[in-house]
């Protein structure tokens, strides 16, 4: 996974996400879209033992969410862990889109395939508000790193 992630990530948010479109209009009905998601959370790295505190869960997910990040060659590398296993599917959707890419990058994304996917329209209210809590961190994370790289 961290492999075929980096592999991707090597092209615009764009193209991973119309890549993403693709997949999800192949797998065709509802229950196969669910277990491809959970296949992506199962394929997703444990965390480091430090990562999973306070200080690194997602809020406003109804289930435990971690994330980190760093920053390599001025591009934020995103990691995350849900004790929640379509969480975990979610989480590693959005690494797989934003993960590698630079600040501009990831605030300046469209995600128009959240809806071409037909996602929001298939989760339950709690699992939309945490999946608009996921990006909202993301995006706070790539305006922190943007602000940090330009101080």
């Amino acid at each position: 996974m961290i492999e075929m992630t980096k592999k991707m990530n090597n092209r615009p948010i764009s193209e991973i996400q119309d890549e993403i479109v693709e997949e999800f209009e192949f797998l065709g009905e509802w229950p196969d879209k669910y277990e491809h998601l959970m296949n992506i959370g199962k394929a997703l790295p444990r965390l480091p033992e430090a990562a999973y505190s306070e200080e690194n869960k997602v809020k406003g997910c109804q289930s435990n969410l971690w994330m980190i990040t760093r920053t390599e060659n001025g591009n934020i590398i995103f990691e995350g862990d849900s004790d929640a296993l379509l969480v975990k599917g979610l989480v590693g959707l959005l690494l797989k889109v934003f993960s590698n890419h630079t600040p501009e990058e990831i605030l300046e994304a469209n995600l128009d395939f959240l809806g071409k996917i037909g996602l929001q329209a298939h989760l339950s209210a709690t699992r939309n508000n945490g999946l608009e809590a996921m990006i909202k961190q993301i995006k706070f994370y790539a305006l922190a790193y943007k602000a940090k790289m330009t101080a």
